[in-house]
């Protein structure tokens, strides 16, 4: 029989995650259908959003074959019957406080540095680049991490040492582009550009470098489809980038700068939103999300 939620200790919530003990090794990591965007939890969920995002976390971390918190299997006995299917059983980790992000295309935030110096966390790009370009190669453009409801801090290469250490640093770096190129030539496999992404990896109690959270999914990932991909313009996207441009577009009559928290989605959005995530997760995994766990 399986345990109630109830009967783990909560240890820690984030916008979109929870954190429960199972015992002294491992936790429970839940996956709500809460979104955010622009710093914000917003007032409406996506419906089936934290089993897209269990289910694609689960394919990347057995197909990159990296070392990764995962203690169990989708089913494990361990996972209350309330949460099944957005949940998973991890190893207890002293989580690192890097957002990992890799970039091989010019957009976002990223964007909006290299228009102002030139450079995405210090790192110089040639002149005349825009949106959408593609890089030369490969970035590692990482962010600090910041408290619920503020915005991480974008920094450099030194702003890691700093925290963590030049060892440990170069590491980050070194398997943040690796695990990064490889998705890279996953997606591109199936028609998708992976424009950046964001890891964020633990140290086990050896000392290993493990790859933790969430990793690849919709949330975390900018993906594109290949078809029809030019520079110079907004790309389409699988990711929560639509609910963003419909939060700053007109129709949402909400200014980003001010103090008013985001509206609620209609349900036009919440549909086409739910219909790109679990496109993402099964034109890259090539699954059916009707077969995940539920």
């Amino acid at each position: 029989m399986r345990p109630s939620l109830s009967e783990y200790q909560f240890l820690a919530g984030g916008k979109i995650r929870e954190l429960f003990a199972i015992d002294d090794e491992h936790m429970l990591l839940v996956v709500s259908d809460r979104i955010s965007a622009y710093d914000h939890v917003l007032s409406t969920e996506i419906p089936d959003k934290g089993r897209i995002l269990t289910a694609m976390s689960f394919y990347f971390f057995r197909k990159l074959a990296v070392p990764n918190h995962i203690a169990g299997d989708p089913e494990d006995d361990r996972i209350p019957a309330e949460v099944l299917g957005r949940a998973m059983v991890v190893k207890r980790l002293r989580m690192l406080p890097i957002e990992c992000v890799a970039r091989g295309y010019l957009t976002g935030s990223g964007l909006a540095d290299y228009q102002r110096t030139g450079a995405v966390c210090g790192v110089s790009l040639p002149a005349g680049l825009v949106e959408a370009s593609k890089l030369p190669e490969p970035i590692f453009t990482p962010a600090a991490k910041a408290e619920l409801g503020e915005h991480d801090e974008n920094i450099d290469f030194d702003g890691v040492v700093d925290r963590v250490g030049p060892d440990l640093a170069a590491k980050l770096r070194e398997d943040t582009i690796d695990i990064y190129s490889r998705a890279v030539m996953l997606a591109e496999e199936r028609g998708i550009i992976l424009a950046d992404t964001k890891f964020e990896f633990g140290v086990d109690r050896d000392g290993a470098l493990v790859l933790a959270d969430e990793v690849l999914t919709p949330d975390s990932s900018r993906y594109w489809p290949a078809d029809g991909y030019e520079p110079g313009r907004v790309q389409p996207s699988f990711d929560k980038q639509y609910v963003r441009d419909w939060l700053t577009g007109p129709e949402s009559g909400w200014d980003r700068a001010s103090d008013t928290p985001p509206p609620s989605l209609p349900d036009d959005v919440v549909a086409a939103t739910r219909a790109r995530y679990i496109e993402a997760y099964e034109r890259i995994s090539g699954l059916s999300f009707d077969d995940w766990v539920s």
